[in-house]
């Protein structure tokens, strides 16, 4: 199943912040469950760059939080809605922790896409300034 890049990116902002929900609920997960379940596919079918993103992004949780808060100065990652999370750690992980090398603006572009569609109405411009402030 062939799927655009924009679709791509909304299965996997969907794949983390589900991994997110199992986290918040001290529930064991696997990333291959998850996965599967939002892909309806196998996991063995799923796009390579999908998997490269959901599994770093879970892998470097911590160290990806921690960067986000080390910016935020009235604000706590924890606190950020569960969706808003996925996004921001979706973005981070695409930037820093694969092979594809893509220009910093579309990485936000994408962010802010994802934002207006699924977040509050003005959400989207937390999104827009920290990934400007953090990427």
């Amino acid at each position: 199943m062939a799927v655009s890049r924009n679709k791509e990116h909304e299965l996997i902002m969907i794949s983390i912040y589900d991994a997110l929900i199992y986290i918040s609920m001290g529930d064991e997960f696997s990333v291959e469950d998850v996965m599967s379940g939002v892909y309806s596919l196998p996991f063995e079918e799923i796009p390579l760059f999908s998997k490269e993103i959901v599994v770093k992004s879970l892998s470097h949780i911590d160290e990806i939080k921690a960067k986000y808060q080390a910016k935020m100065e009235k604000w706590l990652f924890s606190r950020l809605n569960s969706l808003e999370q996925a996004i921001l750690l979706m973005s981070y992980a695409h930037i820093h922790y694969t092979d594809d090398d893509v220009d910093k603006s579309v990485v936000i572009d994408v962010a802010v896409r994802l934002a207006k569609k699924y977040l509050d109405r003005d959400d989207y411009k937390f999104v827009n300034a920290i990934l400007d402030n953090v990427l």
